[in-house]
């Protein structure tokens, strides 16, 4: 016995799970960083529940899944530089862009992805934690790559398998050809500075599907970014895109969390999607947030950089 509790994420769904007493005396315990470890290798996405509520104890929590990978960016809002450099600063901010869907504006609006989909490596996983929750909305949306795959109608399912996509750093909404809500409208635009150094920059090459060594199989991409198929025109591969994005989003199964003080939440990056719901654009949400290192070896650059680009997250979830 561990002395933590394993429970389902969510009544019927396939992924996910939550994680009581967690401690700091506990996880210097190898049994329980083991049992954790298991937990997230076989559901992808774990809620830790009343937790410290402190960035010291976010890094204890990350580290179980691997060592932090900073940020590269240097104007990136880090909680101590010094002290833990891994944990950075996401606020809501008119920079991030202000969306309109379904008549209501939302700041830090973020479509389904995984992140550095746009760099030929893929770090291992995400720990993100809520210093301040909006008062209405700043959900944070989860989707399991697994069953998304083995839910598709297998025709169309058969079209995207074998295919691998292009993605590039220029995330503006407006070069997004397929995914966006049917209501969405963009209100205030974002990323033209970074689109301007994401056109010096080769895209980056990734599977639309992957096996993970227990042998299932994940349907792992993403419309934000997308910059067409390898090997096919740009007319041919979005309308491939376009069927494929449909039937994900005919049978996806998500989970929406609703955060808390005492959360702490960690996600495959290489199985699970992820999207940021927005919150109003006159209200406060911050979050914190660390990364894992790693890689699932799959990704590659289309052409050869002319210099090594660096990793850039998307961090606005």
């Amino acid at each position: 016995m561990t002395g933590i509790t394993v429970t389902a994420l969510q009544e019927g769904l396939r992924f996910g799970a939550r994680i009581n007493g967690v401690t700091r005396e506990k996880l210097a315990d190898p049994a329980v960083r083991k049992q954790i470890n298991d937990v997230f290798e076989a559901k992808g996405v774990i809620v830790f529940e009343n937790v410290e509520p402190s960035s010291e104890m976010q890094v204890l929590i990350s580290n179980v899944f691997g060592p932090l990978k900073d940020h590269p960016v240097k104007s990136v809002e880090r909680v101590d530089q010094n002290k833990m450099p891994g944990v950075i600063t996401i606020r809501t901010s008119p920079d991030a862009g202000i969306v309109e869907i379904d008549g209501k504006q939302l700041m830090t609006w973020q479509p389904w992805h995984f992140d550095h989909a746009y760099n030929n490596e893929l770090n291992r996983a995400g720990v993100l934690r809520a210093e301040t929750i909006a008062a209405e909305g700043g959900l944070t949306g989860f989707a399991d790559g697994i069953q998304i795959y083995n839910d598709m109608d297998p025709k169309i399912r058969a079209k995207i398998e074998g295919k691998e996509l292009l993605y590039n750093l220029d995330l503006r909404y407006t070069k997004q050809r397929f995914g966006l809500p049917k209501t969405f409208r963009e209100i205030v635009g974002k990323g033209e500075e970074l689109a301007a150094y994401a056109a010096t920059l080769p895209n980056s090459v990734h599977p639309a599907v992957w096996t993970r060594k227990s042998g299932e199989k994940v349907l792992h991409m993403t419309p934000y970014g997308c910059r067409g198929i390898e090997g096919m025109e740009l007319s041919e591969a979005y309308e491939l895109a376009t069927e494929a994005w449909d039937e994900v989003e005919r049978v996806i199964e998500p989970y929406y969390h609703q955060w808390k003080p005492t959360d702490m939440l960690v996600w495959d990056n290489w199985r699970i999607l992820h999207m940021a719901c927005g919150c109003d654009p006159n209200m406060d949400r911050i979050m914190h947030r660390t990364t894992i290192k790693g890689d699932y070896g799959l990704g590659r650059w289309q052409t050869a950089p002319d210099e090594a680009p660096a990793n850039v997250d998307a961090m606005t979830m």
